[in-house]
């Protein structure tokens, strides 16, 4: 499992009976969590909390504030800077388990010896856009079918003082923009890849997990240069294991390189339990 312990500006403080208390710098956070199916100790720290988010039996849900802070603020990963604000959905714009994904990112591309061009597709805030931008990629192109998020991004960007680099922000229906892509004869030295579980793209375009990530895969395949570092696929989907994803990795056609995958997650602080957090899959080629 990689495990996401190098932060300081967060802490998975404890975590079970299907919610996570965290802090987000000087922001204590409570929130469900489907993975923390255990039993955790009722202890008084599980009610001392800036706001709590609340499931509604029609769907959703709400935050309930208790204590007062920003409507958004900032944490920092060691060198990048992210903006945070708990939205209607859950979600504070950022996956803290992330990090080993973006440290792994950033070695390998300070690690290559060549210029280094990168694809980010359901690219959210832009965590991975902005590692592979800090690790010196000459190009990302960003793609998320949220215009919003895309804005996001941008605003991450400038707090990582990235936003002279050079970063492509697309909203698109990340499929379509592949298969563009290809025709267009485009390559690309690494690609990313966090596809959600049920979708929809800026005109209605409909995404499925089971149904539309091989044809995603072999696409992107093909958009890869003959050099190319690697391709990452995070997964967040119920049921998709690590050796699913390594299944469907191996039967696509990747033409050399190795497959690894395994889960992600976070250390909790008051268990030394880890708190599971989704599956990730990677190709590499270990010529660069």
């Amino acid at each position: 499992m990689l495990v996401s312990d190098d932060w300081k500006d967060y802490e998975c403080i404890d975590a079970g009976n299907g919610e996570k208390l965290e802090r987000w710098k000087n922001v204590i956070l409570r929130r469900p969590d489907p993975w923390a199916l255990w039993t955790h100790k009722d202890e008084d720290y599980w009610n001392d909390y800036h706001a709590i988010y609340h499931r509604s039996d029609k769907g959703g849900g709400s935050w309930e504030n208790v204590k007062k802070f920003p409507d958004f603020w900032t944490v920092n990963y060691k060198n990048l800077t992210f903006k945070v604000s708990p939205t209607g959905f859950k979600h504070t714009g950022l996956f803290p388990e992330q990090a080993a994904n973006w440290d792994f990112i950033i070695s390998k591309i300070k690690a290559s010896n060549k210029k280094v061009k990168v694809l980010n597709l359901f690219a959210y805030t832009g965590g991975a856009t902005m590692a592979a931008s800090y690790a010196g990629a000459i190009e990302v192109v960003h793609v998320d079918a949220s215009q919003g998020m895309n804005d996001w991004a941008k605003e991450n960007a400038k707090l990582s003082h990235l936003e002279n680099n050079k970063i492509r922000y697309i909203c698109d229906d990340c499929l379509k923009f592949v298969e563009r892509e290809i025709r267009r004869g485009n390559k690309y030295d690494a690609i990313i890849m966090d596809p959600p579980t049920y979708g929809r793209g800026p005109s209605k375009e409909l995404w499925r997990f089971e149904d539309s990530l091989n044809k995603l895969i072999d696409s992107c395949i093909k958009l890869l240069s003959d050099d190319a570092l690697f391709l990452l696929i995070s997964s967040y989907t119920k049921g998709i294991t690590p050796n699913i994803l390594k299944n469907v990795l191996l039967t696509s056609n990747f033409k050399k390189g190795t497959i690894t995958t395994g889960e992600i997650g976070l250390k909790i602080t008051k268990s030394d339990l880890i708190l599971p957090c989704g599956v990730y899959g990677r190709w590499e080629n270990h010529e660069n």
